[in-house]
């Protein structure tokens, strides 16, 4: 952390994420503790996983990842070495995994193992307060559309769809709709 400036609980919650605690199979065979693709020389096992001398050399790959791609290298300049909640959200956005729930399940690891107590934070740093997301429903109404409901909540026809699971535009009077 105090090398890279990246925050000590998010690389441990991320070794941690994704190689089971260090039980994975590319894990124990390659040396490879953040599910990152590349060659690899194993007999052991037939895998798409980059395999690494040295458990350390994972470590260091996966900060040099972050370092050179743009997607995370803005990480640095946006964020102190911290705020594990913003580094989780800002590499999951960057494209890291393809879970939607990704940084949720980080934050969660860092907070039940209280990884945040290997962050460098100042003495008087106090936890933001996490917002909530609330569910908004919309009734649909005689007369009602996709179009016009999508308009209305400033989202898309496709937003609204797949937060809904339709396969069709078509709508049914009293039909709960989730909005967010």
């Amino acid at each position: 952390m105090n090398k890279y400036h990246v925050p000590a609980s998010i690389i441990l919650a991320v070794a941690i994420h994704e190689s089971a605690s260090g039980t994975s199979k590319i894990a124990r065979y390659l040396n490879n503790h953040f599910g990152i693709k590349g060659p690899n020389n194993s007999t052991q096992i037939n895998s798409a996983y980059k395999g690494f001398d040295a458990v350390e050399d994972s470590y260091i790959n996966f900060i040099d990842m972050l370092e050179s791609r743009s997607k995370f290298k803005v990480l640095f300049d946006k964020y102190t070495d911290y705020d594990y909640r913003s580094w989780a959200y800002g590499i999951q956005r960057g494209g890291y995994a393809a879970s939607r729930t990704w940084a949720s399940q980080v934050i969660g690891l860092i907070k039940k193992l209280k990884l945040y107590e290997y962050d460098n934070r100042p003495d008087d740093y106090i936890e933001p307060i996490e917002a909530v997301e609330v569910s908004v429903y919309y009734k649909v109404k005689k007369g009602d559309t996709l179009g016009e409901i999508s308009e209305k909540y400033n989202t898309t026809v496709k937003n609204l769809m797949t937060k809904n699971n339709l396969k069709s535009t078509i709508l049914r009077i009293g039909q709960k709709l989730k909005i967010k």
